[in-house]
């Protein structure tokens, strides 16, 4: 044991404790640094490891969870006509990103709605959330169903009259 709770007269391991003191703080020191800054870290974000250098459409998040696309407001539904006629013109819809707006930070309902909108559409849709900062993928899971519930087996009822 480091410490002695005795008389430090009395032990010879005081001294040595009492060397080992500044260690101990700064190992606990270090400890408690490494952890509050580990807890700064964003879980969901991940920087794709294979972004496109260039995007076949850029969109920028406006107010009330709405796409800019190229000067119009798209609501999901209208962003998804609106690359389904890009498709049909047989232009490229492989990439799509969404930025930052002036005013609009990227929340998660943006997110959403771009996930819903790249994975009926089979795109590859990317977010970058500051300009100039690193671009993550946004992917989509599917969600599988849930079984429904089996209902209990009755009690056999007595017949009627016994």
């Amino acid at each position: 044991m480091f410490f002695s709770l005795g008389n430090p007269e009395s032990s010879g391991m005081s001294n040595s404790a009492s060397k080992r003191m500044p260690y101990v703080a700064a190992l606990l020191f270090l400890t408690v640094l490494l952890a509050a800054c580990g807890g700064r870290t964003k879980g969901d974000v991940i920087q794709a490891a294979n972004v496109p250098t260039s995007f076949d459409v850029t969109l920028i998040a406006e107010k009330d969870t709405t796409f800019d696309y190229e000067g119009a407001p798209l609501t999901e539904e209208d962003l998804k006509s609106a690359l389904r006629y890009r498709k049909d013109q047989n232009l490229p819809i492989a990439t799509v990103l969404l930025k930052r707006g002036e005013k609009q930070k990227i929340k998660n309902d943006y997110i959403v709605a771009l996930a819903r909108v790249a994975f009926q559409m089979n795109i590859r849709a990317f977010i970058q959330e500051q300009d100039g900062g690193e671009i993550s993928e946004v992917r989509a899971q599917v969600k599988e169903p849930e079984e429904p519930a089996k209902p209990k087996p009755e009690a056999a009822k007595p017949a009627a009259g016994q």
